[in-house]
């Protein structure tokens, strides 16, 4: 069912909502233990079915380019990749959607994450433009038919290259029907400037959503919901629906205050997450603004609990459950 908000302002819209947008996301990213080779592999299969298992109707993989410092991006291009090709169809089978969102890797290079990567000379700009693109428009002939496609993640300070951005989303769209969308880290989604050219806004969603550093549910809901206000209307102002396209909180102290921290302290600090989501995701089946949000991050079996960010533990499932199951597709 179409949320009542869209209905209201698709008619002033330039373009109609895609049908794969009309109704909740309830969605898990699935990150990979080996550069991709196990969403290549036959354990793809039941994780996607286990993913169904708790109520998720989306999947999101982040297939990776490496960066350099001298701009140049280098992917590895293998025809009917499984990597990317699998889970598709694995995804499919099960009954869920899929969204394809690449990830620079900066691993060895002097950026010390994404939202750093820039370059002072003009041939590096060239280079980095010309072989991104190549990536991007590579990748999305590769996975075509999945559900969307992410332009760019996290490239902070690449948001001034409005002309560059705007050429490798027209190309795009001469290759591929899905749905697009950038996904902005959360300091700088409301400075893209090209917005109107994309389906949908993702955000990179680690917000600060509390004041100290044990939160009580009640502090995290009265975050979140003014946090969801604040989405909702900057959706209404770019005519755009909003996806969260990572949301994720880590086991330790400081998960509510600065929930981007990769630091793990172990499991007594789930209590802490366990609120976070109940919050966050009690504040976006809410606010029909907010189409819904992909959690970081599962991994497939036989290991799906990673190191940081443990989205697939007993409790989390239950919480998904609890949340996704009740409210059905």
């Amino acid at each position: 069912m179409l949320p009542l908000l869209f209905t209201f302002w698709l008619g002033a819209s330039s373009a109609p909502l895609p049908s794969q947008l009309m109704a909740p996301i309830r969605a898990i990213h699935l990150s990979t233990h080996g550069g991709g080779r196990d969403w290549g592999s036959a354990v793809i299969e039941p994780t996607m079915a286990e993913l169904r298992s708790v109520g998720a109707n989306w999947v999101a993989i982040h297939p990776y380019a490496r960066i350099s410092a001298d701009g140049s991006v280098r992917f590895h291009r293998q025809p009917g990749d499984p990597s990317v090709r699998r889970p598709i169809r694995a995804a499919k089978a099960a009954g869920l959607k899929i969204l394809i969102k690449p990830h620079l890797a900066y691993w060895g290079s002097p950026f010390a994450w994404r939202g750093e990567i820039e370059f002072e000379a003009t041939d590096a700009w060239s280079r980095f433009w010309m072989e991104y693109r190549e990536w991007i428009l590579w990748l999305a002939e590769a996975t075509e038919g999945a559900d969307g496609f992410i332009v760019g993640t996290e490239l902070d300070r690449t948001l001034g290259r409005e002309a560059d951005w705007r050429q490798l989303i027209a190309d795009l769209r001469r290759r591929t029907s899905m749905p697009l969308s950038y996904a902005a880290n959360w300091t700088d989604f409301e400075s893209v400037p090209f917005w109107d050219a994309l389906d949908f806004v993702a955000v990179q969603a680690y917000f600060p959503v509390a004041d100290s550093e044990n939160p009580d549910q009640a502090e995290l809901d009265a975050h979140w919901g003014a946090l969801a206000a604040r989405l909702a209307d900057y959706s209404r102002r770019v005519r755009r629906p909003i996806v969260l396209s990572e949301l994720g909180y880590n086991w330790n102290a400081v998960a509510a205050k600065t929930p981007w921290e990769y630091r793990s302290d172990g499991p007594d600090y789930e209590a802490l997450q366990l609120r976070c989501f109940r919050a966050a995701l009690t504040a976006i089946e809410a606010e029909p603004a907010i189409l819904g949000a992909f959690l970081w991050k599962w991994f497939p079996q036989p290991r799906p609990v990673g190191h940081n960010f443990p989205l697939a533990t007993v409790n989390m499932r239950a919480l998904l459950r609890e949340f996704w199951l009740a409210a059905g597709d």
